[in-house]
């Protein structure tokens, strides 16, 4: 093999420039190796790991955990970054709670978890295992709307319906913890959720008769 003038030699006439082409083609393959066996890798059933006392770490290639949504156990795979939304909308067909502005602004994604109201948008499906979570669908029992379900239809609380939902849910976790709340507590308790069609009146005339419903 010839060499370049001035180019040192390492063993019997192995150039430079050639160990290093080969060394590198050696890390390339290993890389390509190693990226295919990640890609490929499944999920582990139980893979949160106890770095300290009452926190759990979860690989960012995904896991699987199982979420208590209307009284029912239900396995999925998420990775760190899947939000509750999500995993409602796409992995369960629970489509009540809408996908509007991202960023907890708006309420239509209200679900109740432990009895009070969060924005799933905002919350990581891993935040949420081990709570009980109910999204719009659960609410009906035996057949039967819900009181401040029945209040929203009975006084024509929607216009699109897209943030009827939110608003219903909302509603019935603010009669849980007031159950008999004036006027002005129903628009405070109602104010983080947002109606483009502007139809307040009737969404807070709906909370008003729900009270008459009591507790779900």
């Amino acid at each position: 093999m010839m060499k370049r003038k001035g180019e040192p030699t390492h063993g019997k006439g192995v150039s430079r420039r050639s160990f290093l082409k080969g060394a590198g083609g050696v890390i390339g393959a290993t890389a390509l190796g190693s990226a295919a066996t990640t890609a490929s890798a499944k999920p582990a059933e139980h893979p949160e790991v106890a770095s300290r006392k009452g926190i759990r770490a979860y690989p960012a290639t995904g896991a699987t955990i199982t979420l208590r949504v209307n009284g029912k156990a239900f396995k999925t795979e998420v990775t760190p970054s899947t939000t509750l939304l999500e995993v409602l909308r796409e992995k369960m067909d629970l489509t009540g709670s809408k996908e509007s502005c991202g960023r907890g602004a708006c309420g239509a994604c209200t679900v109740l978890l432990d009895g009070r109201s969060v924005n799933s948008c905002m919350m990581l499906a891993i935040d949420a295992v081990g709570s009980e979570i109910t999204t719009v669908e659960g609410l009906a029992r035996d057949g039967r709307l819900d009181p401040v379900q029945a209040a929203f239809v009975k006084n024509d609380a929607c216009q699109c319906g897209y943030c009827t939902p939110g608003f219903v849910v909302r509603t019935r976790a603010l009669l849980n913890e007031n159950p008999n709340p004036s006027l002005d507590e129903i628009k405070k308790g109602l104010s983080g959720n947002i109606c483009r069609c502007a139809s307040y009146v009737q969404i807070f005339a709906a909370a008003s008769e729900a009270i008459q419903g009591g507790r779900s």
